[in-house]
C-alpha cells in the first residue's frame, strides 16, 4: 500500500497544440494520446518522460479548473500524481493522517486511470493525484 511512483506531472497550459510543438521539441518525440476529460472540462496530451509521463492540460470551458489555475497563476506545474495500486484503501489512509481530500470517491480520470485529488491546502499547497490503473 502507499504511493508507489510518480505517474505523472500536470502541467496546465493555454494552447495544447503549440505546448504539443513545445514538449515534442524538448522530448524529441510527439505526445503518444491526445484524450478529452469531459468530468473535468480539459482536453489532455501525454508524453512519456523516460519511465515517467508529462500531462498537458487545456481547458475547454471558463469554469474549468484549470482555466481558474492559469487565471490565478499562469500556465505551469499544475499537479503531481501519484500511482497507488487501490485508491479508495489509499484514500480511507490519508484521511486517517489527517489529509482532506476534494475526492473522496475516485472518479474516472485521463490515460485509463481512477483518480482522486488531495486538497493542496493539507499537502504544502501541492496539488496531488492519486492514480490507479483501471484493471479490465
Amino acid at each position: 500500500m502507499g504511493l508507489t511512483k510518480i505517474e505523472h506531472i500536470g502541467i496546465a497550459v493555454k494552447d495544447i497544440e503549440a505546448s504539443n510543438e513545445l514538449f515534442a521539441a524538448l522530448f524529441g518525440k510527439k505526445h503518444y494520446k491526445t484524450e478529452a476529460v469531459e468530468s473535468e472540462q480539459v482536453t489532455t496530451s501525454f508524453f512519456e518522460a523516460g519511465p515517467n509521463k508529462v500531462e498537458l492540460l487545456q481547458a475547454t470551458s471558463a469554469e474549468s479548473p484549470i482555466a481558474k489555475f492559469i487565471e490565478k497563476k499562469g500556465e505551469g506545474i499544475h499537479h503531481i500524481a501519484f500511482a497507488v495500486d487501490d485508491i479508495e484503501a489509499e484514500i480511507k489512509r490519508l484521511t486517517a493522517e489527517g489529509f482532506k481530500m476534494i475526492h473522496e470517491i475516485p472518479k474516472k480520470g485521463a490515460d485509463n486511470k481512477l483518480i482522486a485529488f488531495l486538497h493542496p491546502k493539507s499537502s504544502n499547497g501541492v496539488l496531488i493525484e492519486l492514480c490507479q490503473e483501471i484493471k479490465p
